[in-house]
This record gives C-alpha cells, structure tokens and sequence, in this order.
C-alpha cells in the first residue's frame, strides 16, 4: 500500500475517533459507491437525518445481541 493511501486511512481512523462522518468509497470494479460512515457513539439525529437526507440509502446500526433482545 502507498504511504498516501495509508495517510488517508489514518486521517478518515481521526475523523471517526472524534465523532466525525466519512465516506468510504467501493472499488470501480465492484459497486462504485461510497458509504457514510461514523462511529455509533457518536451518532445523533442530525447525522442520521443528513444520511437520509443526501446518501439515500439505507441506514445501518451494528447492535449486540443483548440490544436486539430488548
């Protein structure tokens, strides 16, 4: 991997650890699409209303087991 690529994965890593969105982008050769992504401690109704707002797409929340038992 080239030393920028690795820089812009270590930069995206502090914009997610301080409670901000990125957007990671797919091959051209597979879907070609970019996905918003944050950390979910961080995440708030204004973040997720942009995602609806502007990605269109679906909105996904990882949960424990625990969570979706409740």
């Amino acid at each position: 991997m080239k030393t920028e690529s690795i820089d812009r994965v270590l930069q995206a890593l502090r914009v997610i650890r301080d409670g901000g969105m990125v957007i990671l982008m797919d091959d051209e050769d597979r879907e070609n699409e970019g996905d918003i992504i944050m950390a979910s401690e961080a995440v708030q109704a204004e973040h997720i209303n942009f995602m609806a707002r502007f990605a269109r797409g679906l909105i996904c929340m990882p949960m424990s087991r625990e969570r979706c038992e409740r």
